[in-house]
């Protein structure tokens, strides 16, 4: 019986970071702004993260380049989450901490935007991403919880759910990019 009331708890849970999340809106906006310069100039739009959130990447790449609420043309888009060999051959002959941007390096360019996805914001992969993102002229957008750790003041955009549960912030997350995906293609 301990799991009785489980789901109303994680509902209110979730009810209570929606609602702490509504001052989310300008930034989400901004986003939906850089993505659809990006793509109508020719660029794509590049996701990471680490386990749920390399989901959640992949999840969110796919919106783009099939279709979300619109029959649209596909938009250019990735997640560095998919390839086993790239991921394997990266961290075996460098580090992890690598994996993504040894990606982004040989992938991007400018013009792009790139979307790193951390519950905790201090996900030195991503971190090191970005940093190969400044160094080509790719733009970011950071989806964060937490406090956004030290992702928050790293890239161009950081949206940070207030949140310092995992699950609350991932479904959040999955709200945000969703809302990204829609915006652009309203935008477009």
């Amino acid at each position: 019986m301990k799991a009785k009331n489980l789901y109303n708890q994680n509902l209110q849970q979730h009810l209570d970071v929606v609602n702490a999340s509504k001052d989310l809106d300008a930034i989400i906006y901004q986003s939906i702004l850089l993505l659809t310069e990006s793509i109508t100039k020719g660029g794509k739009i590049i996701f990471c993260g680490n386990g749920g959130s390399a989901a959640d990447s992949q999840h969110l790449a796919s919106e783009f380049t099939g279709r979300f609420i619109k029959d649209r043309e596909p938009i250019a888009s990735l997640a560095l989450t998919t390839d086993s060999s790239a991921l394997t051959c990266i961290s075996n002959d460098y580090s992890y901490e690598q994996v993504f941007a040894r990606q982004l390096k040989a992938i991007g360019k400018e013009g792009d935007v790139f979307v790193g996805i951390s519950t905790s914001g201090n996900s030195n992969n991503i971190i090191e991403a970005i940093k190969v993102a400044k160094d080509i002229g790719i733009k970011t957008i950071s989806l964060l919880g937490n406090d956004g750790g030290a992702m928050k003041d790293l890239g161009d955009l950081s949206i940070t759910i207030p949140s310092d549960v995992t699950a609350r912030i991932q479904e959040m997350h999955i709200l945000v990019g969703h809302t990204l995906c829609g915006g652009v293609e309203q935008e477009l």
